[in-house]
């Protein structure tokens, strides 16, 4: 009798470990972190897909709008530092890290701002097939960067509530030791409203 209680209550003992195991979120949270890294993957290949368009623009630009030359060495300025930060994933619980990369992307977007607003002395240019396209191509890539900084968030939201709610929170303090990651927030010069004149 003796040995069929201690069968059982090791049985149970089995199936409470099972089930804490089960529960305590160790694979959700390495799941989670994962989806994070990979919204942030595509947020990087759209800011790279934004920097390969650049060039062909100005190219186009430069064509039509010779003495333009300091709105168009702003823009390979602000292009080259854009693209010379690069964050692993590990700099994604690093502020520091991704305020220096989002202020390097507030100033290309100012920069090419600044191109559009040039390119609306030559109307030719603006009748140009080719600039059009560019155009085009490089607004729809400011849709997807949008639209990849607000997946990142949404998974950034899950990852950090999941690591501070209960059971998974003390499954990250006693095991994992994951971090809180870092929003993508914006540019400071985009909460200035901008001044419409006529």
């Amino acid at each position: 009798m003796k040995q069929l209680i201690k069968q059982i209550m090791n049985l149970g003992a089995l199936l409470l470990v099972t089930l804490l195991l089960c529960s305590c979120g160790y694979n959700s949270l390495q799941t989670k972190e994962e989806t994070v890294f990979k919204a942030w993957s595509d947020i990087e290949s759209t800011l790279q897909r934004r920097a390969d368009l650049i060039p062909n623009l100005v190219a186009t630009v430069k064509g039509y709008a010779q003495h333009e030359q300091e709105t168009l060495q702003l823009v390979i300025e602000a292009r080259a530092k854009a693209t010379s930060i690069q964050l692993s994933p590990a700099d994604l619980s690093n502020p520091e890290a991704m305020q220096q990369l989002q202020a390097s992307q507030g100033a290309l977007s100012s920069a090419l701002s600044r191109l559009m607003v040039v390119v609306e002395k030559y109307p030719d240019l603006k009748a140009n097939q080719g600039f059009l396209d560019l155009q085009n191509q490089l607004e729809g890539t400011e849709n997807r960067i949008n639209v990849a900084r607000q997946r990142y968030n949404e998974t950034v939201e899950m990852f950090n509530g999941s690591i501070r709610k209960f059971p998974e929170s003390l499954t990250n303090k006693f095991l994992l030791h994951l971090t809180k990651k870092e929003y993508f927030k914006a540019d400071e010069a985009a909460k200035v409203v901008p001044k419409v004149t006529f």
